[in-house]
């Protein structure tokens, strides 16, 4: 059976029998990710081992607070990677969203009512990138390549140039989304929900089955039925939307809606993808492995803090680390695939 014809398959069962394919979700999680959390698991003890501070619990969830931003762009990036699209205008969206929250909450809207705000115009950005692509009939790649200037100029011009402050800092969004409920940052908690439910959606549900089924073989499943534009928009739309929620809990956290920000954060989202094991060809992808790749990339940059390591080495390093995520990942696939 093709990668097509299993994911078509996947999608006819979620709908006839909800349930059925429950059993498989376990047995696929440990499969998938493995070798992504086996990485990550073996950094966290190479640091902690000379360097046992690393190990605290405060400096964990900081690292893991670092990487949130990253990862929530990576959850919605897997469903256009795999797709066989890319999203490159991830990090101008998010500069935008965290400019327009900012600009509605100095101008006197209520911080908790400029959220939802924040997350349709993620997601209409999405939708317009996909629009764009479909009716101009032109690559992803090159069409948000374009959007992610364009998106960063507006929110440049939004803002003037300068940070955005003046903000009621005392709002229970800036204390309580910007703080440490229950002694782990709140943005851990958004992220933690976020995974879950994306999780499901791309593996247990006929949206995430005709996505991967397009990314396998865009032509079988346009031939089978799928309707290939519709799914491409959702999928832009929800990359667009899981950037702007990065973009509301920046805000909160920073308490400032600064348009430099997320400048190179659409390569690293790719990035995370990537090392989570969701491959640029399409057919498949891990949300959990994404944020898995994105808490890697966290991890050594504190990890180079440790070390001493002269800030000129980061890229070096970093860029190392992705290529053995990667190998490791695929040498224990074909292992489990020979296995099969």
């Amino acid at each position: 059976m093709t990668e097509t014809e299993r994911a078509v398959d996947d999608a006819e069962r979620a709908r006839e029998h909800p349930g059925g394919t429950r059993w498989l979700a376990p047995r696929r999680l440990v499969r998938d990710e493995l070798g992504v959390l086996l990485v990550l698991g073996l950094l966290i003890a190479a640091i902690g081992i000379p360097y046992p501070d690393f190990l605290d619990t405060g400096n964990l969830l900081s690292t893991a607070h670092n990487s949130v931003y990253i990862s929530l762009m990576a959850c919605g990036m897997v469903f256009a990677l795999a797709m066989r699209e890319v999203d490159l205008s991830v990090g101008g969206t998010y500069a935008m969203c965290l400019v327009v929250g900012a600009l509605l909450v100095r101008d006197g809207m209520a911080p908790w009512l400029a959220v939802p705000v924040v997350l349709v115009t993620g997601a209409v950005l999405g939708v317009f990138n996909a629009l764009v692509t479909t009716l101009l009939g032109l690559p992803s790649f090159i069409v948000t390549l374009g959007t992610l200037m364009l998106y960063r100029g507006i929110g440049l011009a939004l803002a003037d140039g300068k940070q955005i402050t003046d903000l009621p800092l005392d709002d229970s969004f800036f204390t309580f989304a910007g703080g440490d409920p229950g002694g782990v940052p709140f943005a851990l908690w958004v992220l933690l929900a976020v995974v879950a439910v994306l999780a499901v959606v791309l593996a247990r549900t006929r949206f995430g089955a005709r996505v991967r089924a397009i990314g396998s073989n865009p032509d079988a499943a346009a031939f089978s039925g799928i309707p290939v534009v519709r799914t491409r928009v959702q999928a832009l739309a929800l990359s667009g939307l899981t950037t702007a929620c990065a973009a509301a809990l920046a805000l909160a956290f920073y308490g400032a809606g600064d348009p430099t920000l997320g400048q190179g954060y659409e390569l690293q989202a790719i990035a995370a993808c990537i090392i989570g094991g969701t491959p640029l060809a399409g057919g498949r992808g891990s949300v959990v492995g994404a944020v898995a790749g994105a808490m890697i990339l966290s991890v050594v940059a504190a990890g180079l803090v440790f070390f001493e390591v002269p800030i000129n080495w980061t890229s070096f390093a970093t860029g190392g680390v992705i290529l053995v995520a990667v190998a490791a990942d695929s040498a224990l696939r074909r292992t489990g695939r020979r296995r099969e």
